[in-house]
């Protein structure tokens, strides 16, 4: 008699081990920039961090630079514009709110993607996109107010939801470029731009160079390469890994944050968690169902964690 199989099989390929491995590390980084605005304004550490990446990318890249068109200048540009708001931002707010909170409020750049399409392209979002938005703003009432009780958002709190609405602009005109470009050239142009926009920027915000520390330098650069390497990653593991699952391994990334932030010592109050994990289920309802209606926006999407 043949024995009986059981119908759940649970498999994971190599490529999706690496990105579960990726989204860990990249989930640190909150905290590791956090440290880095102790020791730094975050235009500087902004500007530091992506002329490292941009610099990692382009000697990677080099010969490809040579047929670059004007239109991946200009996607290059407008997109590293997105970086250089969205990031700034984010790093400017993590002054103010642990790391953990900073990482699920960024995570709702995902949520807000249709609604953004909504409002600038005319695109009707579905009803699972609806509801997905839904749930991540409630659970930002309960993340945001004092002991997660009540909706307040304070300065950290808005300064770092404004990133994610910029992130999520970045994912629309990554988007609409999508298949006109070649990728390599636009990520050293978008890099170098979020750069350059970043250092620019310093002066009118009464930022000053920061002392040159050991400390600051380990992390700027650091981080710099490891965007670099991200990026080449994730763009050889998705070959092999659909959109979908790449989401679901995606969104364990402010789930790490949470786990390093509080190994640091950071402790959110247990309804500001539940609020958490309403952001979460918000990402995965609104992404999932958004990958069903429009495959290009997904793609897209894996390129904001570079």
């Amino acid at each position: 008699m043949t024995p009986a199989r059981s119908g759940f099989k649970f498999s994971v390929k190599p490529q999706e081990a690496i990105l579960m491995l990726i989204t860990m590390f990249w989930g640190g980084t909150f905290l590791a920039v956090q440290y880095a605005v102790t020791l730094s304004g975050p235009l500087f550490f902004v500007g530091l961090r992506f002329a490292a990446a941009a610099l990692a990318v382009g000697i990677i890249s080099l010969r490809t630079l040579r047929g670059v068109t004007w239109l991946e200048i200009k996607a290059g540009v407008a997109i590293g514009l997105s970086i250089a708001v969205g990031y700034s931002l984010q790093t400017w707010g993590l002054q103010f709110i642990p790391s953990s909170k900073s990482a699920f409020i960024t995570a709702m750049y995902v949520p807000l993607v249709p609604l953004l399409q909504w409002l600038c392209l005319g695109r009707m979002p579905g009803m699972m996109s609806w509801f997905g938005v839904a749930l991540a703003f409630t659970g930002l009432i309960f993340l945001a107010g004092p002991q997660g009780a009540t909706f307040n958002l304070g300065q950290g709190e808005l300064i770092t939801l404004i990133s994610a609405v910029a992130i999520a602009a970045e994912i629309i005109l990554i988007s609409a470029w999508a298949g006109q470009v070649d990728v390599r050239r636009v990520t050293i142009i978008q890099l170098a731009t979020a750069s350059l926009v970043s250092f620019m920027a310093m002066m009118p915000a009464g930022e000053s160079i920061p002392e040159f520390t050991p400390g600051l330098l380990v992390v700027a650069l650091g981080l710099g390469l490891f965007s670099a390497i991200i990026q080449a990653t994730m763009n050889w593991a998705q070959r092999s890994v659909s959109p979908t699952r790449a989401t679901v391994i995606y969104t364990g990334e402010p789930v790490w944050a949470g786990i390093f932030g509080r190994i640091a010592g950071e402790r959110l109050p247990a309804l500001a968690i539940f609020g958490a994990a309403l952001i979460v289920l918000g990402v995965l309802v609104s992404e999932l169902k958004l990958k069903k209606r429009a495959t290009a926006t997904p793609q897209a999407s894996d390129s904001a964690e570079s």
